[in-house]
């Protein structure tokens, strides 16, 4: 495929290499005339393992060149790659300056063109970013978005040091894109590597690199803080984070990253605060292990300020236990909800099959004699009980019961805290705590390979 890399930085020194060394025919665009002539040359415009022999190579092949004139690269290529930078503002925003620059130009250059063209943002943008481009092309050229060109999301998620392994070695693929015929041509330039390819929304992908490095950040701190109180204990850290590693059922592993309620339970809580008092105990500064707690409570406030609208209405909760198939209610963040609400004056009623206050003892007692002493007033003993008596649903736990009950349901307001994914009628309000529609079972994306 013809194709046209704008900026010849890091990312479209890399991507012109290593495409051109798949076979494609490249056309490097810069306003920078030294890295032109450098390509023009043979020579890499970066300093990075392989890549220098790679453009050397593919140069002599003649499958590279490079060019200050946008208009020639773009009527010449099928698809064109935005590769220019985005970088921070002091205010943390993003400089867009140059990437709307560019499409400025491929807009102009697209007035000349009849074919089907494909614009693929590699830089680093924030969600509508690629909505913007395209209505400033359709405003510019009077073409139709998805008609006469796409402009789609295909973030990149190389290293420096290691990016031409990490190009053809990738974890995945992603491509954000709106078209089918788009997406299609941006499958083929990717068909050769081993990861899958997953194709989504547009601004699911344009997040992913946020979500990814701040992860990523997040990962580095979060050890250092370990290393730090191991090392004031006189422990070697790397031995403590390499056992950690090895559990990759639930350490290292997709267990966990569910966007959903708070945590609770009896062990979450209790043994965050232990590591806590023992770093504030061996004076060591944890500021992200400190807050782990307080992003907690800032979702229980969340749920809280959903159902303070509703301040009127019967509140009915489905499942009171700290996660489903368990009886435990210690520090179970719907308790704590429950308790609020009723301080607040609300009507609440309560149904899991799990509890059973006759049956309560030890701990479990102690905890809801302390928190909800008159719980057993709460409580019915069918679902369809509650779902009768109540105007606003809160799903607690994910229970398989809760989403055949939940699809006889006609005009409640439902608060979905679990991503439960019932078949809900229209009539039915539907809120996702930090999700934005319906929760849906399957995944909304497509993968090849």
């Amino acid at each position: 495929m013809n194709i046209s890399i704008f900026g010849l930085g890091y990312v479209g020194c890399v991507s012109l290499g290593c495409l051109a060394q798949n076979g494609h025919q490249l056309i490097g665009v810069d306003v920078n005339q030294t890295k032109v002539d450098q390509i023009n040359a043979g020579r890499a415009t970066i300093v990075e393992k392989d890549i220098d022999a790679i453009i050397a190579e593919q140069f002599l092949q003649g499958r590279i060149q490079a060019t200050t004139d946008f208009r020639y690269a773009v009527l010449n290529t099928d698809v064109t790659i935005i590769a220019v930078g985005t970088p921070s503002t002091p205010q943390g925003h993003l400089n867009l300056s140059y990437i709307f620059g560019v499409a400025e130009h491929i807009a102009a250059a697209l007035m000349e063109k009849d074919s089907f063209h494909v614009i693929a943002i590699r830089s680093t943008v924030m969600p509508g970013t690629c909505d913007k481009i395209a209505s400033l092309i359709e405003e510019k050229t009077g073409k139709t978005q998805n008609v006469d060109f796409a402009v789609a999301s295909n973030p990149e998620f190389l290293r420096e040091g290691t990016a031409v392994y990490d190009y053809y070695n990738p974890p995945l693929t992603l491509i954000g894109v709106d078209s089918d015929v788009a997406g299609e041509m941006l499958r083929s330039l990717y068909d050769q590597l081993p990861a899958e390819i997953i194709v989504t929304d547009v601004k699911i992908a344009e997040i992913m690199k946020y979500v990814n490095n701040t992860f990523h950040a997040l990962k580095i701190s979060f050890a250092n803080e370990v290393g730090n109180i191991c090392s004031a204990l006189g422990l070697d850290s790397h031995k403590v984070m390499d056992i950690f590693c090895r559990d990759k059922q639930l350490n290292i592993s997709s267990y966990y990253f569910k966007p959903g309620f708070a945590y609770g339970g009896s062990c979450l809580p209790k043994d965050l605060k232990g590591l806590q008092t023992l770093a504030h105990d061996l004076y060591v500064q944890v500021p992200v292990i400190s807050n782990i707690h307080r992003t907690n409570e800032i979702q229980m406030q969340r749920a809280l300020s959903i159902l303070m609208k509703n301040m009127n209405r019967k509140i009915g909760f489905l499942g009171i236990g700290f996660k489903a198939g368990t009886d435990d209610l210690r520090n179970s963040p719907a308790v704590e909800l429950a308790e609020t609400l009723l301080g607040k004056g609300f009507s609440l009623k309560i149904y899991d099959k799990n509890i059973n206050i006759s049956r309560l003892t030890g701990t479990n007692k102690e905890y809801i004699d302390q928190h909800i002493p008159h719980l057993s007033r709460l409580m019915v003993n069918e679902g369809h009980e509650l779902l009768e008596w109540a105007d606003v649903l809160v799903v607690s736990t994910k229970e398989k019961e809760f989403s055949v009950l939940l699809e006889d349901v006609e005009g409640k307001t439902i608060l979905d805290m679990v991503r439960i994914s019932p078949n809900l009628r229209e009539s039915n309000e539907y809120i996702g705590i930090n999700w934005a529609q319906k929760a849906q079972e399957a995944p909304q994306y497509v993968t090849y390979r």
